[in-house]
């Protein structure tokens, strides 16, 4: 029975506890886990200091005073720093949505690289994330938030730089996204009336802890008479074991509200895809159903971490809920700069940099006292003063010293005033050997800060500005990720609140492209299948989030108008005027589009040569035009000519023909002399033969009373034409169609 129990005790533990909210011992756990992570944040504290000026604290000065010390403090650290944020300005770059392995994507990727681009400016990322890059390169860590408006008037997306002392994460999260850290949690201080504004429900615990309700209302808990929650928050209150002052403030009427994102780990039904698609298996889905049935999709059990969110004030849970967000991630991001190894401790660039700007400023300080020091060796009764007195007066610059003169007409009376300055040739040198150190250990050259150094040449100088950018290389990578992880979160949020309804976005134009139209989520209807489906769906377009590697800062694009321009001096000049716009995109002019625009006018104007050679060829193409014209009409004449030319012969044979066998029928003799004439004269049978061509033949055969066509024609291939209708021929047997006997 013992081991029934122990089994069922330990399956409960590992149950599936999602919509389990954070039990008061889960918090505590948290809470203490956090203050036994290893020291760090007054260290951390400290650097920022340095990186902000503060570098003599109280004790220091306090002992320089009594040593008669003058404070002094040359500070190299906080322009090394500016150098390195300048730097991420200068190179900064772009978010540009990409289809990941989706060729069909790409009208989505563009729509929502325009929103993006848009969340990017109004919800203030660039600034958030400058402000955690700072942090990062000083105290080593700095965190972004990533969160939905407060309210519907401002911007959908809010972007904020949160300081390193409100954050604590599970430092035994190994992923540098936080995707398997166990909790989170953020802790601030908000006035009392805004806290009962933004939990109303518990508004009557978080009015009156501030004025110890539980001291006041002890004896009506005795007694009864009170809400049933209020002794619940004081069972919770009398169990806390944190001091009072760790969640509420007396004086200001503040209280610290914590905000905790945890996860809980479930085992999960993921449906997966033969083309690397991966989405949470939901039965009531109809296309998952069939992609299971079909076999193209392929069910495998995985663990995986469910986000929530809950809100503490100190033991009081006011809210604790699903995480809103439809991403996995905690809305924090981190931007890490070194870790140490074992403890996991971030620190920056100022951790290094501590030991030699102190060392600096003390040499400076005790360069400046020892060279208006003094030091005096007199026998007592020497001066005629008090020995206050005397001091004062012996370190001012117009000193006057009064002797005693009995004193020092003694035998062995001394008085004398000596200065040491070869020891302030040391301290001179240690100032400069601390100036340098401070260069070595961060890396950043006086090339690298705009400032002169000991290069002697171009290159030299060159040299040391890389050395310095490849010192910083993986912190700008790390940083790198950071950006794009932030980037996820925005797209994540944008495509959440695009959801599945229809949306025409249209992508401004810039100075070569012009606008467009891309519709998302459009309903449509297989003409084949009949299947309605969604095109551009953005629920199913597999994107990820890039940076582009061309930075957008105005300092890069003047160098790379630097580079194009000398690029296109080796052009020919058509090339130089298709190469114009492009340099004029990287111009930081205000009306570059009108600009633009009219460079790409002046070039459809030509010169007056080229206008010259324009209407040559203008002519040119009318005069051949009309030729062709004139070509066209004499080939159409020449047609009707030959076709009424042959009509003419045919006639013209069928009348010899028949004058051919009249003549043979009036004398048949003819037919064989007329057959060897032909013969002689070359004609040969025709091959195929010919084709009777079937004239109609009169019922009754009419007598010839003279042949030929009119009186006197004799000839039958050759008719005498006749001059008039009603006359024989001109001149009978005159003509030259007239046989004769000669």
């Amino acid at each position: 029975m013992d081991t029934t129990d122990n089994i069922n005790s330990l399956v409960d533990e590992v149950r599936d506890g999602a919509d389990e909210p954070l039990t008061l011992q889960e918090f505590q756990s948290i809470v203490r886990e956090a203050i036994n992570q290893p020291p760090w944040r007054a260290q951390a504290d400290r650097e920022a200091d340095y990186a902000d000026g503060n570098q003599l604290d109280s004790d220091l000065l306090r002992r320089q005073k009594a040593l008669g010390i003058p404070p002094a403090k040359e500070n190299k650290i906080t322009p090394a720093i500016r150098a390195v944020c300048g730097y991420e300005a200068k190179t900064r770059t772009d978010w540009r949505v990409t289809p990941d392995g989706d060729p069909g994507g790409q009208d989505v990727a563009d729509a929502l690289n325009y929103r993006l681009n848009q969340a990017e400016r109004h919800a203030k990322a660039d600034r958030a994330l400058s402000e955690a890059f700072k942090s990062m390169i000083v105290t080593g860590v700095g965190w972004v938030e990533v969160a939905s408006a407060q309210n519907s008037i401002q911007f959908p997306y809010k972007c904020r730089h949160v300081h390193r002392n409100e954050v604590f994460w599970d430092m035994h999260a190994q992923e540098p996204d936080l995707s398997d850290a166990r909790w989170l949690y953020r802790r601030r201080w908000v006035e009392r009336q805004r806290a009962a504004q933004l939990f109303p429900e518990h508004a009557p615990i978080i009015l009156r802890s501030l004025e110890k309700w539980i001291a006041g209302h002890a004896g009506e808990m005795l007694e009864g008479d009170l809400s049933t929650g209020l002794l619940n928050a004081a069972n919770a209150e009398r169990a806390w074991t944190a001091t009072e002052d760790s969640w509420y403030n007396d004086e200001n009427e503040t209280i610290a509200i914590t905000e905790v994102w945890y996860r809980r780990w479930v085992r999960t039904t993921i449906l997966r895809m033969p083309d690397g698609r991966a989405v949470e298996y939901d039965q009531a889905n109809e296309l998952h159903q069939v992609a299971v049935t079909t076999g193209r999709g392929r069910l495998v059990e995985e663990l995986m971490g469910r986000v929530r969110q809950a809100f503490w004030m100190g033991p009081h849970q006011l809210v604790d809920r699903p995480s809103p967000y439809p991403h996995c991630h905690f809305p924090y991001v981190p931007v890490w700069g070194y870790r140490e190894d074992m403890t996991g401790v971030p620190y920056g660039l100022v951790r290094d940099m501590i030991f030699p700007q102190d060392n600096l400023n003390s040499s400076i300080s005790k360069l400046r006292w020892g060279m208006s020091a003094t030091r005096t060796e007199r026998t007592k009764g020497a001066v005629a003063m008090s020995d206050e007195q005397f001091r004062r007066q012996v370190s001012r610059v117009d000193a006057d010293i009064v002797l005693d003169e009995v004193h020092m007409a003694k035998q062995g009376a001394r008085f004398e005033v000596k200065r040491d300055f070869q020891l302030n040739d040391q301290q001179f040198q240690l100032m400069q050997d601390s100036r340098q150190s401070i260069e070595g250990v961060s890396g950043i050259t006086p090339a690298f800060q705009g400032q002169k150094g000991t290069a002697r040449s171009g290159l030299q100088e060159q040299t040391q500005l890389e050395q310095s950018e490849i010192s910083i290389a993986d912190l700008m990578d790390s940083f790198k990720d950071a950006r794009t992880q932030v980037g996820e979160l925005l797209m994540a949020l944008i495509i959440a609140d695009m959801g599945k309804e229809e949306t025409t976005i249209v992508i401004e134009g810039d100075v070569l492209n012009p606008p467009r139209t891309v519709v998302i989520n459009a309903p449509e209807v297989d003409p084949h299948t009949g299947v309605a489906y969604r095109s551009n769906d953005i629920k199913r377009t597999r994107l990820k989030v890039a940076l582009e590697d061309v930075p957008s800062s105005s300092g890069f694009r003047a160098q790379q108008l630097n580079a194009l321009s000398e690029s296109i001096k080796s052009l020919p000049a058509q090339m130089q005027q298709v190469m114009m716009p492009f340099m004029v995109d990287l111009m930081d002019l205000p009306r570059k589009k009108q600009v633009v625009e009219a460079i790409q006018q002046a070039n459809g104007q030509a010169d007056p040569e080229q206008v010259r050679e324009q209407v040559k060829q203008e002519l040119m193409y009318e005069l051949k035009e009309r030729e062709l014209s004139v070509k066209e009409r004499m080939a159409d004449a020449q047609i009707e000519k030959l076709v009424r030319e042959a009509v003419q012969v045919g006639v013209t044979s069928a009348f010899a023909a028949m004058q051919t066998g009249e003549k043979i029928a009036l004398n048949p003799l003819v037919a064989p002399i007329g057959d060897v004439v032909m013969k002689q004269a070359g004609w040969q049978p025709p091959n195929p033969a010919g084709q009777d061509p079937n004239y109609p033949v009169p019922p009754q055969s009419v007598s010839v009373e003279q042949p030929g066509g009119v009186p006197g024609d004799t000839s039958p291939t050759t008719p005498q034409l006749p001059l008039q209708a009603d006359s024989a021929a001109a001149g009978a047997n005159q003509g030259i169609e007239t046989l004769r006997a000669d």
